[in-house]
């Protein structure tokens, strides 16, 4: 008995910690040249925060010296009761680098439920000069090469549908087609796109690389399996980690919040 009570124990504080201390970073080297760029990929962060103001988060973010940072979705919990400590790090995190948003289902769900708080979320972006992408596409250049970043809002039936995760919508290559256009082949092209459940559809595209989130690494892994996505859904594909589809490197990040276990928060670094 009272060796069950130690397991257990041990048990919870590992998983107290995972959630609250543990801060991984992982590297992912897909070019080791001169003219390299190094982007840190972010994801659902919802109402984690590491440290004070998400302190350690933001110091951990500066020491990787990326030359931008990519926020795939779910920065924000559609029903937060404020909007403060986000302005606090969106403002230090444009410090740091060139910063490209991308929406996740809980900002499309905020701009649902709660208009008027969407409203302010999206002007302490603007005001911070972070690069939104609602459907649309930037460009940058860094060491003399030109990337393309475009963010795929998708819509708000592939998430959830009549209160209900059955029958949800899917995502067809015609309907990326008519949101996003074609992208400029004369470039390195980025996609940002929250769900990687349409790999499929984002390879029509034809970007070099799609970054994602959602997934929360499937919440719970055991020996590497995920387990649950947030879609109810058991044992998802593309829960995190780097896939290869049709030509296609697509990149996703088992995210910084939301209740995980054996499945450490994490920050992600890409060399392209």
């Amino acid at each position: 008995m009272k060796f069950i009570l130690f397991i257990a124990l041990a048990f919870i504080i590992y998983a107290l910690t995972e959630n609250k201390l543990i801060l991984v970073t992982r590297t992912e080297f897909f070019n080791t040249d001169k003219d390299k760029i190094k982007i840190v990929h972010l994801s659902d962060l919802h109402r984690r925060s590491f440290g004070k103001n998400n302190s350690r988060l933001i110091k951990k973010i500066s020491s990787l010296k990326p030359d931008i940072i990519i926020f795939s979705g779910d920065l924000i919990t559609r029903d937060c009761k404020s909007l403060d400590s986000t302005e606090i790090f969106v403002q230090k995190l444009v410090n740091i680098a060139p910063v490209y948003f991308s929406f996740g289902n809980h900002e499309l769900d905020m701009q649902r439920l709660y208009p008027d708080k969407y409203k302010k979320f999206i002007s302490i972006l603007k005001n911070n000069g972070v690069h939104i992408l609602d459907n649309k596409s930037e460009s940058i250049i860094i060491n003399n090469r030109k990337i393309n970043i475009t963010g795929a809002s998708l819509k708000y039936s592939v998430y959830k549908k009549n209160n209900s995760y059955k029958n949800l919508d899917g995502y067809s290559a015609d309907e990326i087609f008519h949101d996003l256009g074609t992208l400029d082949s004369e470039c390195i092209n980025i996609l940002i796109a929250h769900n990687p459940l349409f790999a499929g559809t984002y390879s029509a595209l034809n970007p070099d690389y799609t970054l994602c989130g959602h997934v929360h690494g499937g919440i719970v892994r055991f020996f590497g399996i995920p387990l649950l996505s947030p879609e109810r859904k058991f044992f998802p594909q593309y829960s995190k980690g780097v896939f290869e589809i049709n030509g296609m490197k697509l990149l996703v990040s088992g995210g910084l919040g939301k209740l995980r276990l054996f499945n450490p928060p994490e920050i992600l670094v890409y060399y392209i």
